[in-house]
């Protein structure tokens, strides 16, 4: 296969994109393959950045997970410039966040929250938190 047919860091963007937003509407990858008459392999394939998904795919996933297709994309160049960033010499350089399956139910669970001043209230705590944590880690150095 021509590496201009290999899956690219792009297309690990867009399966993570999807994966999201499938479990977002709590939908299995068995489920979504049955909607888009495919194998739950091929969904856990596409969700892994394995296999490229084509464009009129894409656009079926979106119509399925209700989504606009430029969703799939939100994020990509900040992600793809981390990546790079991997391979830099300096180690100050960002990197990609990893995202887990409780990151993923975080961002679930504080997206239906209404209250915009609970949500406020949240995230500064959770910004406290994070900050305690990297001024202790510092401090160990």
């Amino acid at each position: 296969m021509t590496d201009s047919k290999l899956p690219s860091g792009i297309d690990r963007v867009v399966g993570q994109r999807i994966r999201w937003r499938r479990r977002e509407l709590k939908l299995t990858q068995e489920r979504l393959g049955e909607l888009l008459e495919l194998t739950f392999q091929q969904v856990q394939k596409y969700e892994k950045g394995v296999n490229r998904v084509s464009a009129g795919r894409l656009y079926e996933i979106a119509g399925v997970l209700g989504v606009p297709i430029n969703y799939f994309f939100e994020g990509a160049e900040e992600f793809l410039e981390a990546e790079h960033a991997e391979f830099a010499e300096d180690e100050t350089e960002p990197h990609a966040p990893v995202v887990t399956p409780e990151t993923l139910e975080l961002i679930s669970a504080f997206q239906k929250i209404e209250d915009l001043s609970l949500r406020k209230s949240l995230l500064n705590t959770v910004r406290a938190a994070a900050c305690a944590f990297d001024q202790r880690a510092s401090s160990q150095d």
